[in-house]
């Protein structure tokens, strides 16, 4: 297979990879909502919601993980002078927190399928936002490699922050009216 094949295959797992890290959260929030229903409703959502996450992570999002790193690995073996390239080590240090934060959502992942609920409906919507905030770091740096400028990148996360904390705080406040 060709440079360019490889780096295609990457290009769409990481995407379903994060179609899966956009979505598994929003389940996490309905399965804790859903504690508040009265029942049957309640044991109705906890089963069903419970089923499309274990299908939506172990089907979609696990396997669209592990095979972005094994694209990622072999475009990075063919093409290893990539890796002194200071982009590409932010790339690589960004990569690693998403990683992170896979593993963080697979924790309340498994908590979720025991029955055990230790976040909030928001703390969840917050920590959705993750995923969107370390997508726009990436794209921009590949995007621009060496070109970005490290003040107009942190000023520009700082702007997506709270803008995305604004919305979580208007939709909280439009969802209690």
């Amino acid at each position: 297979m060709d440079y360019l094949s490889i780096k295609a295959l990457h290009i769409i797992f990481v995407i379903t990879w994060f179609a899966g890290l956009f979505y598994i959260p929003r389940i996490f929030i309905y399965q804790t909502e859903a504690l508040s229903k009265p029942e049957p409703e309640k044991s109705i959502l906890q089963a069903q919601l419970a089923l499309m996450a274990k299908r939506l992570w172990y089907i979609i999002t696990w396997p669209s993980a592990l095979i972005t790193a094994i694209m990622a690995i072999t475009l990075l073996y063919l093409q290893p002078q990539w890796l002194d390239l200071p982009f590409m080590q932010i790339k690589l240090l960004l990569v690693g927190v998403l990683y992170g934060y896979h593993f963080s959502l697979h924790h309340i992942f498994k908590l979720l399928q025991d029955g055990v609920v230790k976040y909030s409906s928001m703390q969840l919507r917050i920590w959705n936002e993750v995923s969107t905030l370390i997508l726009i770091s990436v794209v921009f740096l590949i995007v621009k490699k060496d070109q970005l400028s490290w003040i107009s990148s942190v000023l520009g996360i700082f702007a997506v922050v709270i803008l995305l904390m604004s919305g979580i705080k208007l939709y909280k406040y439009i969802r209690t009216k």
